[in-house]
């Protein structure tokens, strides 16, 4: 694949952007365990992965509040709307980490394009990236809701690449799951993974490497900047 001197980032939004930690208390409240967030989002993504394979389209919000529910269920916990409402306000006001600005600022200053890919739906203003701080930096943000299919399907990488009117090589995604990134090479586009807490590289054969690892988004920052410096 060739490389071009300067890819759009293409940045994921929940976790990589933007801290996830901060439902836990939420989960702490409901089911006396905060690490229970984690299991209720990797459930979310399991299932938003599933309805796209069956060939079906549910918006992520509406498939968070049922797996919450379905979580209450499979632990024999109560989960009313008011523990539903709560979620759909935390995960709307999730702050940015700390390493996301100065990243971000790092990349725009070296003259990347930067733009978000999401599997959540398009939301008035102030969206997610408005409440955290850190819209400014983006031209664009783009939501899977507009092919009604999740990530990884190469159709979601593929719309970003046809909005901006470049090929998928043109692509850098940076994410910090690595089901992203591999369904990001899978479609041509370059990945880039940070390695947050519970997140790191699948080693198994036939498995695309991310082309870049490192544990923050300055490291991540600093290595596509010199990866895709220009030559001379």
């Amino acid at each position: 694949m060739t490389s071009p001197v300067q890819p759009i980032i293409v940045f994921d939004v929940n976790e990589t952007l933007l801290d996830i930690t901060t439902l836990e208390p939420l989960f702490d409240r409901v089911f006396g365990d905060a690490a229970v967030m984690r299991e209720w989002f990797a459930q979310l993504v399991l299932y938003s992965q599933t309805l796209t394979l069956s060939g079906r389209y549910t918006p992520f919000g509406e498939i968070a509040a049922g797996i919450i529910r379905m979580v209450g269920e499979t632990r024999n916990v109560a989960v009313g709307d008011d523990d539903v409402a709560e979620l759909r306000r935390r995960i709307g006001s999730m702050p940015a980490h700390p390493d996301v600005a100065p990243a971000l600022t790092k990349l725009r200053d070296a003259g990347f394009r930067l733009v978000t890919l999401t599997n959540s739906p398009p939301s008035p203003a102030p969206t997610p990236l408005d409440r955290a701080g850190i819209a400014e930096f983006f031209e664009a943000s783009h939501s899977v809701d507009s092919v009604g299919r999740f990530k990884p399907a190469p159709e979601t990488y593929r719309l970003v690449a046809e909005a901006h009117g470049v090929a998928t090589g043109d692509l850098c995604l940076v994410a910090c799951h690595v089901w992203d990134t591999i369904g990001a090479q899978a479609a041509g586009c370059h990945g880039a993974l940070v390695t947050r807490p519970g997140n790191a590289v699948l080693h198994a054969p036939e498995t695309p490497t991310p082309d870049i690892v490192a544990a923050d988004l300055g490291g991540i920052a600093d290595a596509i900047i010199q990866h895709f410096a220009p030559e001379g």
